[in-house]
């Protein structure tokens, strides 16, 4: 219930983001010099955009498992296959977000999947090591957000050092 309240909470947040910025014709680009964004309809295409630029996706808040095995080698190959998973998962398309909440026991991190049904991100879900292992379980809520998202991975790609990529 503590979960639904936020995914309420953030979309309340951004739907009024995006109802203040369609409102504002006249918002400053953000760099001087900047012409203001254009609509792209072939990226629109390639994001799978509706009329108002967003998709369907199912949100994951993974959450501390059941499994409280102490083993410290076990736990860490567990969640080196874990990171691996996340990876594979971001490759293939299927993956848009992924990051760990700071400073919480229960609430342990979250994914966003680029699919539109829980069983699909259920599937995904149930390929994680971490998951299979009850280190891990997960929530999924279904979620209609800015098709945006879809260029995440590669702007990541692009502010991150590659010595320190997950590959």
């Amino acid at each position: 219930m503590k979960n639904s309240l936020g995914v309420l909470f953030l979309c309340m947040v951004l739907g009024g983001c995006l109802n203040y910025a369609s409102n504002k014709k006249d918002i400053a680009p953000i760099m001087v010099g900047e012409t203001p964004p254009v609509y792209d309809s072939v990226l629109a295409k390639s994001y799978e955009a509706d009329e108002y630029g967003m998709k369907k996706y199912v949100i994951a808040f993974l959450k501390t498992g059941a499994n409280k095995d102490t083993n410290k080698l076990y736990r860490a190959e567990i969640f080196r296959l874990h990171m691996e998973n996340i990876t594979r998962m971001a490759e293939n398309g299927d993956l848009v977000l992924a990051g760990p909440f700071l400073d919480n026991e229960e609430l342990r991190g979250l994914y966003v999947f680029n699919v539109e049904t829980v069983l699909e991100a259920e599937a995904l879900t149930n390929s994680d090591p971490a998951v299979q292992s009850g280190f891990l379980k997960m929530e999924l809520v279904p979620w209609y957000g800015s098709a945006g998202l879809m260029g995440l991975n590669d702007l990541h790609k692009r502010v991150s050092k590659p010595e320190n990529s997950l590959d």
